[in-house]
């Protein structure tokens, strides 16, 4: 897959919050997310603990920054998750600032999440999940390669009651041949 790399992922820093704070702290943001819109403690409190996980053995969790190289400014957080360490399952997230959405940032950070996944961390399956109404996120994992796998029901619980999940998936023999 010829993905055009103008960012790059690093490890966050707690210096990061305020630029994180931006966005999170938007309704925009996070209306497909359990979260937020976060008060300055809450994302004060997702960069600190992200930057702890960063230290436990086996690490699971890995979020990093999103920068655009250009302006060499954050512009988001993408995550790898690893599920299971046995079947080699692995989760992606990410979330861009709105005022960079719809330019391909989300595409560019969940391909360089793939790359992690597959060549770093040699997984053999990673899925994303997103609310079914996020056509922008839907574009995203179709761009990816990932196959839509079907609907989880009622599986995440939000402000205002269950919401349904789509289910993403793409296994390392599909990714090797994009």
């Amino acid at each position: 897959m010829a993905i055009q790399q103008r960012i790059r992922l690093r490890e966050l820093r707690q210096t990061d919050w305020r630029s994180i704070h931006s966005y999170a702290g938007l309704d925009i943001s996070c209306r497909y997310q359990p979260w937020g819109p976060n008060s300055e403690e809450d994302t004060l409190k997702f960069v600190s603990q992200a930057i702890r996980d960063t230290k436990k053995s086996p690490r699971s969790r890995f979020a990093f920054a999103v920068i655009e190289e250009e302006k060499e400014k954050l512009i988001g957080v993408a995550e790898l998750n690893i599920r299971d360490f046995g079947n080699k399952i692995g989760e992606i997230g990410y979330i861009i600032h709105p005022d960079f959405w719809s330019s391909g940032y989300a595409t560019e950070a969940g391909a360089l999440l793939l790359h992690l996944g597959y060549t770093v961390l040699d997984l053999h399956r990673i899925y994303a999940t997103c609310h079914p109404e996020n056509s922008g996120s839907i574009r995203v994992l179709e761009k990816l390669g990932m196959t839509k796998e079907g609907t989880m029901r009622e599986d995440l619980k939000m402000k205002n009651g269950w919401r349904d999940s789509l289910l993403y998936s793409i296994l390392k023999h599909e990714w090797a041949g994009m």
